[in-house]
């Protein structure tokens, strides 16, 4: 990835931020981008090699000066006298990426917010900035780069004319949280939720929520915490933080509310009751998740002094990103792909989102992974809940899911299941089990690639 040319710092002060010492090339030259794909270097950038299970980048150093890079990171010994840009010596090209993107943000004095959670980061971010487009000019990340070299390469894309910044911060093992505070310095934070996603690394979800409070670490006087009221851990927050904390949900307490739930021609619409009255809200997305996203993007537009009328109608015309739910007609069925990533809880939504359509609904689930001593129990609880939720149909994708096939079966032994072990054999399946008027959804892990099964659907049946 390499960010666009927002940036304007010299190489000087590149090596100063980062905390390294320029060994060669022009102290006063500019740098407008950092990339760590050396594919992506152009003129003007700022190479940085990290260092993978695989790859050492800093092979690829001749060829980003060859492509006009301005300079590149090193902390490998180089000959400086036949490169043909600069070069700054660092520890650690990781660590130097990370400080110097901390450093670039302390220039931005617009508000931050924060997007964590175990479900849902990337759809609350995406109705975070929307909401707060109404009256901003907003910085959001881009797809899912939340990571420790995500976050940083976000903080990059700040421009002088950038207002507000939303940023979404992933973590699955513990510290890395308190690392991407230091650099995204959020002063409003929203936790979507506490689910089961990394527990294999974390042991707990008692765990995960500690971890993920560490997103407050950097906050100030002014700073608010957006939370859901509807999860069980972050209710039990109530009175319990040393900041300013604000809920959404549907709980009579939240202080911003939906009442009056409902879905209806493939939208969500309900109303939020909060200090300023009652707003009537329509998403047009489906599953009743969406409304709490939703909630906490108005919250936070609230805080910011969006007008919440204004933020309501942005959030009107959301639209999903690629395999997070987006509902195709191919010719005669309705494909659900949501296909980017799957944990328990948001298995238990998607499945809701099926449930909800009219006609034979077939659902194409495969392994939840990074679930650890859970992962059995967890697959044969989603099982259980799709038999429960008036599935017709299941196919299970992986050696996991097979124990959600179990539990389904368990729940409603007549449920017509087929496991499978492979896409390829999912899809053998299909072809003899969908009729004209099915509803298909299909989820699964990043790792289980199920979008090659939304793929042949499309395919077979546009």
């Amino acid at each position: 990835m390499c960010t666009p040319k927002a940036m304007q710092i010299t190489i000087k002060e590149t090596a100063r931020m980062c905390g390294g010492k320029l060994l060669c090339g022009e102290p006063q030259k500019i740098i407008s981008s950092v990339c760590v794909d050396s594919r992506q270097a152009q003129p003007g950038s700022l190479f940085v090699p990290l260092k993978g299970e695989r790859t050492d980048a800093h092979i690829y150093i001749p060829a980003v000066f060859t492509a006009g890079a301005a300079a590149a990171l090193t902390q490998e010994p180089v000959d400086g006298t036949t490169a043909t840009g600069a070069l700054i010596s660092v520890p650690d090209t990781a660590e130097a990426l990370q400080k110097l993107a901390a450093a670039y943000r302390r220039r931005f004095t617009g508000p931050v917010v924060g997007i964590t959670g175990s479900v849902g980061k990337t759809t609350t971010k995406e109705m975070v900035a929307l909401a707060l487009s109404a009256r901003y000019q907003v910085m959001k990340t881009q797809g899912n780069q939340n990571s420790q070299v995500g976050v940083p390469l976000t903080m990059f894309q700040l421009e002088p004319q950038t207002e507000a910044a939303v940023v979404e911060m992933g973590m699955s093992q513990f510290g890395e949280m308190a690392r991407l505070a230091k650099i995204a310095a959020p002063q409003f934070a929203v936790l979507t939720n506490i689910g089961v996603s990394h527990i294999e690394n974390l042991h707990s979800q008692e765990a995960i929520l500690r971890e993920k409070l560490h997103i407050t670490d950097g906050f100030v006087a002014q700073s608010i915490l957006v939370l859901n009221g509807d999860d069980k851990l972050l209710a039990g927050l109530r009175g319990k933080t040393p900041f300013r904390t604000v809920f959404v949900g549907t709980q009579p307490w939240c202080d911003y509310r939906a009442e009056a739930v409902r879905s209806e021609k493939g939208a969500m619409h309900f109303v939020m009751a909060y200090h300023g009255g009652r707003i009537p809200v329509s998403l047009p997305v489906l599953g009743a998740h969406q409304v709490t996203n939703a909630l906490a993007a108005l919250a936070i537009a609230d805080v910011l002094h969006v007008e919440v009328p204004a933020a309501a109608k942005a959030l009107s015309t959301y639209e999903p990103l690629a395999m997070r739910q987006q509902i195709h007609q191919a010719g005669h069925i309705t494909v659900i792909d949501d296909s980017y990533n799957a944990s328990p809880d948001a298995m238990r939504g998607a499945l809701n989102v099926l449930c909800s359509f009219p006609h034979r609904r077939v659902a194409v689930l495969a392994d939840m992974l990074e679930l650890g001593s859970v992962s059995q129990e967890a697959h044969r609880h989603c099982g259980q809940y799709a038999a429960r939720a008036g599935v017709d149909v299941l196919v299970t994708v992986g050696t996991e899911a097979a124990t959600l096939a179990q539990g389904a079966a368990q729940e409603r032994a007549e449920l017509p299941v087929r496991v499978c072990q492979t896409n390829a054999q999912a899809i053998a399946a299909l072809k003899g089990l969908l009729h004209p008027g099915d509803t298909v959804l299909v989820k699964g892990s990043r790792g289980m690639h199920t979008e090659e099964i939304v793929s042949w659907l499309l395919a077979e049946n546009c």
